[in-house]
C-alpha cells in the first residue's frame, strides 16, 4: 500500500464525536510512550502528523487521520502511565473502552508492544479484554533496532509463550522499528489486507 494523503482529520473525547462517515477505522494503542505517534508518522511518510513527546501519556483523545480519502489511521490515549492522576487514568480507560468496545467504526486495531521488555501485565490484561470481547488485532513489537536478531526474536518467542498459556490461536505479530524505518511496508502490506476483509 501507498499512503499518498494524510491529513489530520479530529480530535474527540468521547466516541459521540468521532467521524460519522462511512471510512473504517485502523486504530493504534500501546502503553504510553511505546512510540505510537513515532510509528503512525514513519507509516504515513509525513514527520510531524502525528505529535511525538518526550513526556508519556502526552495523546489524551482519540485522534483521526484521514489517509488516502478511503480510511482513518487513528492514534488512541496511551494506557497505564502512572504519573496523571488517577481521575485522569480512569477517563482514559473509559475512553478507550469504550472506543474499542462500542465504535462501529473500528475494522482492526494495532497493539504496540515495546519489544525490549518482557510481557507487561497491562499489555496482557489488555488483549485478554481484546480477546474476550472478540476484537481483531495485531500486536506490532516496537524500537527493534534497540535488539540484535536474536535478542528480538528471544524476546518476540517469550511474549508467545506466555500468550499460548491461555490462547489456542494467538494474534498476527509484526516488528518495526520507526528510527531505522524496519518493518514500514509489512504493516502497511497488513493493513491494506485488512481493509480487504
Amino acid at each position: 500500500m501507498q499512503i499518498s494523503k494524510a491529513e489530520f482529520k479530529c480530535s474527540s473525547e468521547r466516541i459521540s464525536q468521532v467521524p460519522k462517515d462511512d471510512l473504517r477505522d485502523i486504530a493504534f494503542i500501546g502503553r504510553s510512550n511505546v512510540g505510537k505517534s513515532s510509528l503512525i508518522n514513519l507509516l504515513t511518510g509525513r514527520p510531524g502528523l502525528a505529535k511525538v513527546s518526550g513526556t508519556p501519556g502526552k495523546t489524551r483523545l482519540v485522534n483521526h487521520f484521514r489517509i488516502n480519502d478511503s480510511w482513518y489511521l487513528v492514534d488512541l490515549p496511551g494506557y497505564g502511565y502512572a504519573r496523571t492522576s488517577k481521575i485522569q487514568r480512569g477517563e482514559f480507560s473509559k475512553l478507550i473502552t469504550d472506543y474499542v468496545l462500542r465504535c462501529e467504526k473500528l475494522h482492526f486495531l494495532f497493539v504496540l508492544v515495546d519489544i525490549r521488555l518482557e510481557p507487561q501485565r497491562i499489555d496482557l490484561r489488555f488483549i485478554e479484554m481484546l480477546g474476550e470481547n472478540g476484537v481483531p488485532f495485531a500486536i506490532i513489537f516496537t524500537k527493534a533496532d534497540k535488539l540484535s536478531k536474536t535478542q528480538r526474536e528471544k524476546s518476540i518467542e517469550r511474549f508467545r509463550t506466555t500468550l499460548a498459556e491461555q490462547w489456542e490461536e494467538l494474534p498476527p505479530m509484526l516488528v518495526c522499528s520507526s528510527e531505522k524505518g524496519i518493518g514500514r511496508e509489512e504493516i502497511l502490506d497488513f493493513i491494506d489486507s485488512v481493509l480487504k476483509v
